[in-house]
């Protein structure tokens, strides 16, 4: 892909030609029905948001056993097909493009949530309570995936990526980041295997390989990215071998034809994202981490991602607020600031579907919350 920092330069995915090299992360918010099929709000949400040059849709789960919170959207049952069938078809008439997330939780899941115990490479519990329908409880200790659990897994996985296409979107993003099932395996204090899918850097990427694999089987690898994150200790995940591991999981994906690679919170000073950037030969989607969400620090962070190796920007919680995210940068207008986080996961239209446009922003006055904070 030409270099460039004009994040609003258009530029071309596997089968896709973007408008601009804008991409909206994937954003678990939990408005999806207790079955996991997308709700109406999730259909108006994405499609105000469908001048991103990509959207890639939040983690939906491809099997009963990889929910991980009430409420999180899944992908395999006609119904979950249906559902995200009506968002994909709102995004495309307001000309946007979209790929699917497919998440499995792993060990960060509970049996309150899915009525099943968790899976994992091993019986290593989550370090920390977890959210559920009764609210937060001690995590369960997983139980440790057998030969034919992975073997099924996978075939989840790639049976989701059908329904996915199915669906109307334009590919699929294995996520293996973030202290997921995929991150479990990979990690070294939550692998604690000794057979083929553990112990050695090689024998951990395994698993992430083979669902990587069969989804590209499944739906052709242009219509494949993986999102990882290195170093990451979310979901109390830990990588002592963090340059070697991902040298190894590198050496197995980059002759794939991949549409792209995704990492999440790139640090371009980061030794391991420079690392990455070097040995990845196709398209690289970084992730900056921002503790100021103006549009000027946007506008530089994502500068400074592309000046820095990647060909396309994944931004969360400015497109979270900014339904016209796209537009706002392109004029130099201010960005609406982000709810409190406790609108985020709540469920309804508040903090997630009334953020104002530029062309309904409301007057100072309007912007006050009940609480006296500004709240826009």
């Amino acid at each position: 892909m030409t270099q460039t920092t004009d994040f609003l330069a258009p530029a071309r995915l596997g089968r896709l030609t973007l408008p601009n090299r804008l991409v909206m992360a994937p954003l678990t918010r939990n408005r999806a029905e207790p079955d996991g099929t997308p709700a109406p709000l999730m259909v108006t949400h994405y499609a105000e948001r469908a001048a991103a040059g990509l959207i890639v849709a939040e983690g939906s789960t491809p099997n009963p056993a990889g929910q991980t919170y009430p409420d999180i959207t899944a992908i395999h049952t006609d119904r979950h097909t249906a559902g995200w069938r009506r968002v994909t078809d709102a995004v495309r008439a307001a000309g946007g493009r979209m790929f699917l997330q497919l998440q499995h939780g792993g060990r960060v899941s509970h049996p309150e949530t899915t009525g099943l115990t968790p899976v994992a490479p091993s019986p290593v519990p989550l370090p920390e309570t977890i959210f559920t329908p009764g609210g937060h409880r001690p995590a369960a200790v997983p139980r440790e995936m057998t030969a034919d659990d992975i073997r099924a897994t996978i075939a989840d996985f790639a049976a989701a990526a059908r329904r996915a296409v199915e669906a109307g979107f334009e590919g699929v993003e294995v996520h293996s980041a973030n202290g997921m099932l995929l991150h479990q395996f990979l990690a070294d204090n939550t692998n604690l295997r000794a057979d083929g899918y553990g112990g050695s850097v090689q024998r951990r990427v395994r698993f992430a390989v083979e669902v990587t694999e069969a989804v590209a089987e499944a739906i052709g690898a242009d219509r494949v990215g993986i999102r990882v994150s290195p170093a990451s200790t979310v979901n109390g995940v830990r990588e002592d071998d963090t340059d070697a591991l991902y040298d190894a999981l590198l050496a197995r994906l980059k002759g794939l034809g991949l549409a792209y690679l995704s990492l999440v919170r790139s640090d371009p000073g980061a030794g391991w994202y420079r690392r990455i950037r070097a040995g990845w030969p196709g398209v690289l989607i970084g992730n900056p981490d921002l503790a100021d969400l103006s549009g000027e620090a946007v506008t530089r962070a994502a500068r400074e991602m592309l000046a820095a190796g990647a060909d396309l920007v994944a931004l969360g919680r400015p497109f979270l607020a900014n339904p016209d995210l796209v537009e706002r940068l392109r004029a130099g207008a201010p960005l609406n600031p982000v709810r409190d986080r406790y609108f985020m996961y709540v469920g309804g239209a508040e903090g997630y579907n009334d953020y104002p446009t530029l062309d309904r922003q409301p007057s100072s006055e309007s912007m006050v919350a009940r609480d006296g904070a500004r709240v826009a």
